[in-house]
């Protein structure tokens, strides 16, 4: 079976989680300058079966566009471009960034090892993702 690839796209970083085969495990992939995204895609896509890939949409709580909005529209659009057969859906990604941080407490991870933006994206993903899966179950 495929995997589903999700992106917590920025304006500096990028974060990617996947799915295993079977499409029951979110796992961080993980973190990449977002002006690395297509590269990075167009080698991971030809070395792994993707059936989807889900884009985190950052909206405000009453659901208007924030300032990270256009920046991941845009991204959607170079995605579509580069891969036109390949399905894409957005997803709410508001809290995820929080959610990722009270995980990092929750493991135990040191207070610098929480500073780590990059960590924090890759396991924003990750939420993302998971949170699609149990959607979806």
């Amino acid at each position: 079976m495929p995997r589903i690839l999700a992106i917590d796209y920025g304006a500096k970083r990028t974060g990617l989680a996947v799915t295993d085969p079977l499409q029951i495990i979110a796992t961080g992939l993980t973190t990449i300058d977002s002006g690395e995204m297509i590269p990075f895609l167009k080698k991971y896509l030809a070395a792994e079966p993707v059936e989807l890939i889900l884009v985190g949409m950052p909206l405000n709580l009453d659901d208007t566009a924030t300032h990270g909005t256009p920046l991941a529209e845009a991204a959607i659009n170079r995605i579509q471009r580069e891969f036109p057969d390949m399905p894409i859906r957005t997803l709410d990604e508001r809290f995820t960034s929080a959610k990722a941080r009270s995980a990092m407490i929750e493991m135990g991870m040191k207070k610098k090892d929480r500073r780590n933006k990059r960590l924090v994206d890759e396991i924003a993903a990750t939420i993302m993702l998971q949170e699609y899966l149990q959607s979806i179950s």
